[in-house]
């Protein structure tokens, strides 16, 4: 008997006196909790996102449209960054005002070539205040998962209020679940045994967050 023939024996045994449910899988799962947990103004809502973005060590940004490219270059040039990576539909006043070389996400790209870039620059699909989360899609404005996953600084812009949403569910009633999806809460981190904190080991050791008004 293989160890994978143990474990789904295992399995059986264990679900011998569960009844099944031959229903829809939709009905199988009560969905009957909160949508979210008590009631905020829009303010409040988008307040809370920005006290978790930086409780994940997030760094927040706030501007309105027409400070947006001025505050992209000014975040950018900080940083020393050069080489920056954009989506192909990212908005192109979000970099006119920054003095950097655009790399263009190509599929041809090696992760080699990616880890090259200084940083990347995308948008969102949604945002979630009581987790401090930013999911993107991979729509035009976000591109494909490896641009926001190898360079080492992430730039990403979120609409508010638009974009902005209390929790998970509310989330997920917007996003498609089709999709590529990338949850973010922070910039990458990982602890060893001793609860030694290592930034950058899945992902960007830097993520900051405009919240665009």
């Amino acid at each position: 008997m293989s160890s994978r023939d143990r474990v789904l024996g295992r399995v059986r045994r264990a679900l011998a006196d569960v009844t099944p449910h031959n229903g829809p899988y939709e009905e199988a799962v009560g969905r009957d909790y909160l949508p979210e947990h008590g009631h905020r103004t829009t303010g409040q809502t988008v307040e809370l996102l920005a006290e978790n973005l930086a409780d994940y060590r997030a760094i927040v940004h706030r501007c309105g449209a027409g400070e947006l490219p001025d505050l992209v270059a000014r975040l950018l040039a900080g940083r020393g960054s050069r080489q920056v990576l954009e989506p192909p539909g990212l908005p192109p006043e979000w970099l006119s005002a920054a003095d950097v070389v655009r790399v263009e996400d190509r599929a041809e790209s090696t992760p080699q070539r990616l880890d090259e870039v200084d940083s990347v620059v995308t948008g969102c699909a949604v945002a979630i205040a009581e987790t401090g989360t930013i999911v993107l899609d991979g729509s035009p404005d976000q591109g494909r998962r490896r641009i926001s996953l190898v360079p080492d600084h992430h730039l990403c812009v979120v609409r508010v209020p638009g974009q902005v949403v209390s929790s998970v569910p509310q989330a997920l009633e917007r996003l498609d679940p089709a999709r590529p999806l990338t949850w973010i809460s922070g910039p990458s981190a990982t602890s060893d045994i001793e609860l030694d904190r290592v930034e950058g080991v899945h992902g960007p050791r830097t993520l900051e967050v405009i919240l665009l008004g």
